[in-house]
């Protein structure tokens, strides 16, 4: 079905396919936004400089509550993203595919895909392609982490900044970019760039997805050519007519305020041009009765909660930039603010990803776009307005409510697993707290402060760990024998209101 819709797809030489990219100004649909070629060139020549065969990587990690296109993408067109793959693995040489997910579905969807074609990570097979799970948290979709867990370790950061393109997976350079950019580069190569240049803008050609949610009667992931106004897209989404705010980019994004939609259009050029962001293509507005503070203070405390732990901007300075937020909503007054400013400040450029420098973004943001509210909390007695809690979260072990596809994700259901601390045992070695430091915080006297303890989902393989390498052997875990009820009462887009994804 696929070749039907599609049709063929020639192979094309490693310069072809770095020329196409540039002429269609291909870049990265994950966040970043890096030009594919230069990314294409730089894998290419580190390959040959080391005379080592590159591997080819597909990030389809969607970790944040507000994203949900690569989802429907794979879910919808899996063989679309892997002639993308595959057209890069066969220009490059390289003899591994690996595709990155976090969900139930997507993973079922890609390897269901991978078996179609006859892919398998068999020794023997000419190309070696899996499949890479990991876990739904915010720091997984970096590519440090994603090709981390590929080697084996944790799917965090590593602590220190390496180029994927020098040195990634297994030490091999490694072409890494987000699912939705190997279905354009797909989409491209069979129609040619004159065509693709066709639709869209001139100088951003093609179409970019979204995933609309937060305050629309509709939420939906949907594909729009560049140059659509942003007013359009939140009007098929059932948008308030005159919303207080967009969140663009996502929770790493920016805040444009009402007057501000009516002139942005989508492209990337143009979000950025207006204080915006495309990012990973996060659309979230909010209406007038909320109050912006406080839905954003909800976003900065669960960033701070989607922490790796292994660096003070991000495990500390993002919980003190929450508690900043919310002292300013409870009448904290200019040193509130200031405090905040600094806070945000401080912790850009210094983290061990781009965790803390997305935050940061997001908090000036907020404070830059509602300065009449603002100005009601630091001055007054605050907005009066309630905060709805329209922004979609990962909340209390359920999937996120008020976005479509959102009703899956093991790692986010309730927790299975209690950890115990004994006490005759424990030394205060302190390892526990380095492995597994959602569950354990060192007192004052270098103990555990709990001694038992519910593990999220997400920490299971982090707590076995945590019991495996404890020196004293004080740590034992229990399976829990009763499962919390599933709930599911998410919005979903019907079949027959779908856009098909990357359709032409």
């Amino acid at each position: 079905m696929h070749l039907k819709v599609h049709g063929p797809l020639e192979p094309m030489g490693g310069e072809q396919l770095a020329q196409l990219s540039e002429r269609i100004n291909l870049k990265g649909r994950g966040g970043a936004g890096f030009p594919f070629h230069k990314k294409l060139r730089s894998v290419a020549e580190a390959a040959i400089k080391r005379g080592v065969r590159p591997v080819v990587v597909v990030n389809g990690s969607e970790d944040e509550p507000a994203c949900r296109k690569d989802t429907v993408l794979i879910n919808r067109a899996p063989h679309l993203i892997l002639d993308g793959a595959l057209l890069c693995a066969e220009a490059l040489g390289a003899r591994t595919l690996v595709v990155g997910v976090t969900r139930e579905s997507t993973q079922r969807s890609m390897e269901a895909a991978l078996a179609e074609r006859g892919l398998s990570n068999g020794r023997r097979s000419a190309l070696r392609a899996r499949v890479q799970r990991n876990p739904v948290r915010m720091v997984t979709g970096a590519a440090a982490s994603l090709i981390r867990s590929i080697d084996g370790g944790p799917a965090i950061p590593p602590g220190r900044k390496v180029s994927a393109s020098q040195n990634g997976v297994g030490g091999a350079p490694t072409l890494l970019s987000n699912a939705e950019t190997f279905a354009q580069l797909a989409i491209a190569a069979r129609i040619g760039p004159e065509r693709y240049g066709n639709t869209g803008l001139y100088d951003e050609p093609g179409t970019v997805m979204l995933t609309v949610s937060g305050a629309v009667a509709r939420p939906m992931v949907i594909e729009v050519p560049t140059g659509v106004p942003l007013r359009y897209v939140l009007q098929l989404a059932g948008a308030p007519p005159v919303p207080q705010g967009v969140l663009t980019g996502g929770y790493h994004g920016k805040w444009i305020d009402a007057a501000t939609v009516n002139e942005a259009i989508v492209s990337r050029n143009s979000l950025d041009a207006v204080g915006g962001a495309l990012g990973a293509g996060a659309i979230l507005p909010i209406t007038q009765e909320t109050c912006p503070l406080g839905e954003s203070l909800r976003v900065a405390q669960w960033l701070a909660e989607e922490s790796a732990g292994q660096c003070g901007p991000c495990y500390l300075g993002l919980p003190a930039a929450a508690r900043g937020m919310e002292d300013i909503i409870n009448g904290g007054g200019p040193a509130a603010l200031e405090a905040l400013k600094q806070v945000a400040k401080n912790v850009k450029r210094r983290g061990a990803c781009s965790h803390p420098d997305g935050s940061a973004m997001f908090l000036e943001s907020t404070i830059k776009a509602f300065t009449d509210d603002l100005a009601a909390h630091v001055l007054g007695n605050g907005c009066g307005r309630p905060v709805e809690g329209v922004l979609p979260l990962f909340e209390g072990g359920r999937a996120p409510t008020g976005i479509p596809g959102g009703a899956e994700s093991e790692e986010n259901g309730p927790s299975r697993q209690k950890i115990y601390v004994d006490w005759t045992l424990c030394r205060g070695h302190g390892l526990c707290a380095d492995i597994l430091p959602e569950v354990f915080e060192l007192g004052a006297d270098g103990f555990p402060t709990v001694a038992q303890a519910q593990v999220p989902r997400y920490a299971e393989a982090k707590a076995l760990r945590a019991v495996r390498r404890c020196p004293a052997l004080a740590l034992r875990i229990e399976d829990q024998t009763e499962r919390a009820p599933s709930r599911n009462n998410l919005p979903v887009l019907s079949q027959g209101r779908g856009r098909r994804a990357l359709g032409r």
